[in-house]
């Protein structure tokens, strides 16, 4: 170690007590985290780019200062996809500051990175109360039946209204309108399921058609419309 000159000519005085980092709370514990083996902890967090064309979700499970489980969701930025192709291979195994401190291709995803890399640093993780926090594999819950990212698209045009297209009970086929051309419910295709349902053997009409369910008072509509072509 180097010292100045000034440094070097100080008369050295003791230093008083020290009692380490304040304890932060993760997975039911309260941890003094002097090292990066000694954060656990399952957490999410968004990220966007410098021109805000797209944005990512991310989601990692941290075991002893190691990503055992990540999940990557993007929206937005179609090019983003195999970013976070690459992203998912690059993050599992390594600890959370070298995850921080390695280019996730993706704008977005470093700067989810970042993000959750302060969450979970400071204690402020989804499971900071959970005792033993989740299992690896819990990430996938948050997708629900047929590991689908849970997305909503909405169009709408001063000239023609709104337009649902995906909701989060799924692909929009149908919207249904009243006497006012108002929308008051809408059909929809839960697509996990149906092609879980394909793979197994089910033929596809009788999947789609399994699959198939409505939302709010189509029943009652007048007129149904299909929102992406009329």
């Amino acid at each position: 170690m180097d010292y100045s000159s000034e440094i070097k000519e100080m008369i050295c005085v003791a230093k008083g007590p020290n009692n380490g980092p304040s304890p932060i709370p993760q997975e039911g514990a309260w941890v003094q985290a002097r090292e990066i083996s000694d954060i656990s902890g399952l957490t999410h967090g968004v990220g966007w780019c410098a021109p805000q064309q797209g944005a990512c979700k991310l989601t990692l499970n941290v075991k002893n200062g190691i990503i055992e489980e990540a999940l990557v969701e993007t929206i937005g930025c179609t090019g983003m996809t195999h970013s976070a192709a690459m992203a998912a291979e690059i993050l599992s195994g390594k600890t959370i500051l070298e995850a921080l401190n390695t280019d996730l291709v993706c704008d977005a995803i470093n700067v989810a990175m970042r993000e959750l890399f302060l969450q979970i640093s400071y204690g402020r993780t989804q499971t900071a109360f959970s005792e033993g926090g989740l299992p690896v594999g819990a990430g996938l819950e948050d997708l629900g039946k047929g590991l689908r990212s849970v997305t909503g698209t909405m169009y709408s045009t001063k000239a023609k209204g709104p337009r649902y297209l995906e909701m989060a009970e799924g692909y929009v086929t149908r919207l249904g309108l009243d006497d006012n051309e108002e929308i008051i419910g809408y059909e929809f295709v839960r697509m996990g399921p149906m092609m879980e349902m394909i793979a197994k053997g089910t033929d596809p009409q009788e999947a789609l058609e399994k699959c198939t369910g409505t939302y709010g008072r189509m029943a009652d509509a007048v007129k149904t419309i299909n929102p992406r072509h009329e």
